[in-house]
Formats: C-alpha cells, structure tokens, sequence
C-alpha cells in the first residue's frame, strides 16, 4: 500500500554484525543441534504485498503480539539488502515438544488498528518467519468473495498458528504454518466485536492471538533438508527444466552462426582472390579501380572521436562479462545457497569491488594505445560510467522505500558499508588497473597506415544506417535468450528459486557467440560500403541488445506479472533499466572486440610488399 503501514523500529540500525563482511558466511549455513526441550528461536522477518516480491515491511508495522523490546538477529549484507529486518518473536518453541493452543497475547485494536489490517488483508499480505534459517510464509487473513446480487465482501483475521516441524536427530530439518483447521476472526469496518469472550464497542476489537506445535521425525539429514525445501514452496512454482526450448534455441543459433561463419568466409575468399591477383606494391599502392572494404585500408584504424568514453564503455564491459562469468562458475560450484537469503548479492556487490581494476586495466591500456592523453580523466570516467547511474537509481528507489517504511530501504549501517566498499576497494582498484595499464600499454597494431585526410565516405543505403545495424544486431542475441530471459524475470522478480546454472552458463556462451558474429558481419558490410567509421557502430549494434531487453521488461510488467503500486514499480523499472545498461556495456565490449580482431585479420591478410 503506497502510503505505508507505519515505519521500521529503531532497532533495525541494528540489523548487521562484523561477520558480514566475511566472503565465506555468504554460501552456507552451518548446522545446528538441538537437545529435547531446547529453544528454538523463531525469527518475525516481514510482511508485504503477495504480487509486490520488493515491496516488503516489518512484521512488527502491525497490530500484532510484540515484546516490550524487540531484539533484532545481527543480518548478512545479502539479508539485509534483500530486504530482511528479522526479531525476536514471542513464540516460545522447544525443540520435540508438541504445544497445544497457547496464548501468545491479547490485544486490544482501535478502529485505526482494524483498518490497518483490513487494509493489509485485502492487499494480500503475506508473513515470513524464520526458524532455524528455514522460511515459513503464511497470509496475514482471509478474504472471500461470494454472490453477485447481493454481494457479500468478508475479511478475516487468522489469530491462530499451527506450527508443523519435522526434525531429524538433533537438526531441524522442515517447518511450516497451517490454518486449516482453523476459524478467521472477522473485521468488521467500523462496527465493535465480541472476541474471545470479550466485547468492545466503538469500532475496537479485542483478540487473542494462540499458536500450537506439532513435531515429526523425518527420514532427511540435515545435509539433505535443501531437497524439502524445493519440493514445497508457499509461492506457485513456474520453473521447470525446460529442455526443449533451450534445445530449440540452441538449433535455431547454430544454424545462424554457421549461416554467419560459412556466407562471410565465402565472401572473404573472393574478396581476397580479387585483391591479391592484383597486387604489386605495398598497402598505399592502391588501383583507383577498386572498390569495397580494402579502398579505405588508409582510414579503417583513424581513431574514432570521444576516445575517453569509448575506452570506458570497453573497460567496464570488460569488468561485467568478468563478473557475470564469475557468479556463474560460482553457482555451478555449488557455492550459493539458494535458501540462505542474499547469498547472490552479497558476493555480486564483492566482486564488483574487486573486478574493478579490470575495467580500469582494460579502459587506461587501450586508451594509450589510440593516444589519448587525459589518462586521469578516463580512469575516473570509467569508475563513474555506471556506479553514478547505479547511485542515482538507488537513491530515487531508496528514498520511496524510505517514505512508504519498506523494508527494502537500506539502513544507515548498510549504505555507509556499501560506499565504503566502493570508495576504499572499488575506486582504489580502478586507480591501480589504470594506471598498470597505462604502463603496460604498448602501440596500436595496425597493418596499415592511416593518412592525414580523411577519405570522403560515400552515401549509404538505409539498411546500412545505425538505426537498422541496431535492430539487427539487438534483435538477433536477444532472440536467443528470450527463452530463458523469462525464468531469470521470474526469479528476480518473483517468488522462484533459479537452480539450472548449467543452463544459464549455456545461454550465456551462446549470447556471447551470437554478439560476436553478428557484429562481425555487420561490420563487414558497413566496410563493404567505404564507411570506416565502424567504431563507435560496432560498440551500438550489439549493444542494443539492451534496448529489447528493457522493452521486453516492460511486457513482462505489463502481462507476466500482478506487480502494481509506486513502491513496486519504481524498483522494477528502475533496475531494470540498470540491467538493460549492463546488457549493453557487456556485449557492446564483445561486439567491439570480436570487430577489432576481425578487422585486423582481413587487413593482415592482404598481400603488402
């Protein structure tokens, strides 16, 4: 609800220990053992909107059973940013003891109070505790629709909890909550109630809030409760392998990379054939008569204009296609826990800091290399070209989290840590790959020379403007991962567990080849052309991937999901269009790349005595 359900407890500055800095409490959880009547600490974590995955608040925002002072459980930097805010509950479970109806409180709630919880309950509010790192989701009330003439509208309030668990040894092993067999209080606008034996007039209501516990021993280790865990899901499940639409696309990209490689080669022969046959003197001696790719061998290497923002677009492209390749080698490792919240997070925002002094490497090197002398300037071009969008985005997204008391509003804690890391591991490492790389720098490897006068570039046909290079190059890699483009949304934005890496690692070379070859033979036609400026066009036509894939966020909004509201929208749009500018950063640095390589080799290969 756009307006809030009240705002975070100041116990939640609290929320993070010294242990989230280390790397290796990301992945895994350590286990447990419990001895019979031992407690079981259940953790109160948040509520939020069933159809608003980001649009999270603290479960003590409602009217509900607290303590007089709410201890909060000391979070990962992945916990926190994934929105968790968990505290003590006054829940009192003791391992293998079964509990009958126990009173946790009673309450008296003013009008205010029921209208708050009528509010959340018709916006389907949902719960998640925590016990023993095991989520348990339940809704906060019951809704129902029923008749058309009249029609009869009723909200309910579930103040009863049965607690399943199952155990296994000493180790939790399974835990869920249950409402089955249980009868909703009803929340009556504006009217008094009887509840509980007790009755309150004036549009309050008092109620009673009990919970019982069953225990049952199950045949699962501790090591194996992750398969329990994936078998129930309180959210509907939608991920299935899904083998014959990778299969498909897998068919559908060799036959075009092979259509790719087999046509250009074809091509390249001929073009080789007809400008060797020729050739008697070195690369400047060229007959007026020819035409094509090989008549601007003097002007293909002129550098290109904005060589700052070019090499920074190349550099931290360079740092993303090493920090996607990282989480996915990762995850195959068996590195990431998918239960254990933020795990991916955390170690995306570590790598991030560390992987910058490939961007400042690759960025400062090649800006040497085209002679480009503001080295300072492009090194802090290239550490801003998206941590400013990224602070930006974070800022508006924050700020809205922050006005409406999400949960997903990051602590003060949390966003001094984050600029730490930037400002003492990520920018230093910038700095430190800059400047290596200015001084490994050799001399751009040209095969040929380039003039002083720039050759005049003949007029173009309209399918070989920038505008249509864009939509074929974006178009074509983003075909083939549409397919699983939709599991990744599912999972980033909604409920799922995403746990087929190898798949992923599949479409992600396949998204890789497809931009490189595509780019090639662009390329290839636009020099085809007499058109030499191939620089800056390489770097757009596959970037533009970007481009489809922030559209095909917006269909997905639009038909994929029940999202709705400020809070939930401002997110989704927001990051996304930060992924859609790290699609096109880290394949315009392929694209560019796989452009540079070509060229030099079709130039190398003609005959220059």
């Amino acid at each position: 609800m756009q307006r809030g359900i009240g705002h975070l407890p100041g116990g939640c500055q609290r929320t993070m220990g010294l242990h989230c800095v280390l790397f290796l409490c990301l992945f895994s959880g350590w286990a447990v053992g419990y001895k019979q009547g031992d407690n079981v600490t259940l953790y109160v974590n948040k509520v939020g909107p069933y159809h608003n995955p980001q649009e999270t608040y603290h479960y003590y925002t409602l009217p509900v059973c607290r303590p007089d002072k709410v201890h909060h459980k000391s979070l990962s930097l992945g916990e926190v940013l994934d929105g968790d805010r968990m505290a003590e509950s006054l829940y009192l479970i003791r391992f293998r003891e079964n509990i009958e109806k126990r009173s946790v409180c009673q309450l008296t709630l003013s009008e205010k109070q029921v209208d708050q919880l009528r509010e959340a309950i018709e916006e389907l509010f949902y719960f998640e505790f925590v016990l023993d790192d095991i989520p348990i989701w339940g809704f906060v009330g019951y809704i129902e629709e029923s008749g058309f003439l009249p029609h009869s509208h009723k909200v309910g309030l579930w103040t009863h909890l049965d607690f399943n668990i199952e155990y296994n040894g000493d180790s939790v092993i399974f835990a869920n909550v249950s409402v089955k067999d249980v009868k909703p209080v009803p929340l009556e606008e504006g009217a008094g109630a009887v509840v509980g034996g007790v009755g309150v007039g004036g549009g309050s209501l008092t109620v009673t809030h009990t919970y019982s516990v069953r225990w049952f021993e199950s045949p699962l280790t501790h090591a194996r409760r992750a398969e329990r865990l994936r078998d129930y899901s309180f959210f509907p499940k939608t991920l299935e392998i899904h083998w014959l639409s990778i299969i498909n696309s897998l068919v559908l990209v060799v036959l075009l990379l092979g259509f790719v490689i087999i046509i250009l080669m074809r091509v390249l022969k001929n073009d080789f054939a007809r400008y060797n046959v020729e050739e008697d003197g070195g690369c400047d001696d060229l007959d007026q008569g020819d035409n094509g790719w090989k008549i601007i061998h003097t002007d293909v290497f002129r550098f290109p204009p904005y060589k700052s923002l070019l090499c920074a677009v190349l550099g931290v492209g360079a740092q993303f296609l090493t920090l996607a390749t990282g989480i996915i080698f990762m995850a195959l490792l068996g590195m990431f826990n998918v239960h254990r919240h933020g795990a991916i997070n955390s170690a995306a925002i570590v790598l991030y800091a560390l992987t910058s002094c490939v961007s400042g490497y690759v960025s400062c090197s090649f800006y040497t290399q085209i002679n480009g002398q503001r080295w300072v300037w492009n090194i802090i071009l290239t550490s801003s070209l998206f941590s400013a969008p990224l602070f930006l985005t974070w800022s508006v997204v924050n700020s809205i989290h922050w006005w409406s008391g999400s949960t997903q509003a990051l602590p003060a804690t949390t966003v001094f840590l984050l600029l730490g890391a930037w400002v003492l591991v990520g920018f230093p490492l910038t700095v430190i790959g800059g400047i290596v790389g200015k001084n490994r720098a050799g001399s751009f490897q040209a095969p040929c020379r380039t003039r002083n006068i720039a050759r005049q570039i003949p007029t173009q046909p309209w399918y070989k403007h920038t505008a249509v290079h864009m939509a074929i190059g974006g178009f074509l890699p983003f075909s083939a991962i549409s397919v699983e483009l939709y599991y990744i949304f599912a999972t980033v934005w909604g409920r799922e567990h995403y746990t087929l890496y190898g798949i992923l690692l599949c479409v992600f070379a396949i998204l890789l080849s497809v931009g490189a070859c595509i780019s090639v033979a662009l390329t290839y036609f636009l020099l085809s052309g007499e058109d030499y400026r191939w620089w800056w066009r390489s770097v757009l036509s596959t970037g533009s991937t970007g481009l489809f894939i922030f559209v095909y966020s917006v269909f997905y909004y639009r038909n994929r999901s029940s999202m709705s509201g400020l809070v939930q929208s401002t997110e989704f749009f927001g990051y996304s269009l930060l992924t859609a500018m790290v699609f096109s950063l880290m394949l315009g640095s392929v694209s560019f790349w796989s452009s540079l390589a070509f060229i030099r080799y079709i130039y190398r290969s003609l005959k220059m005595d």
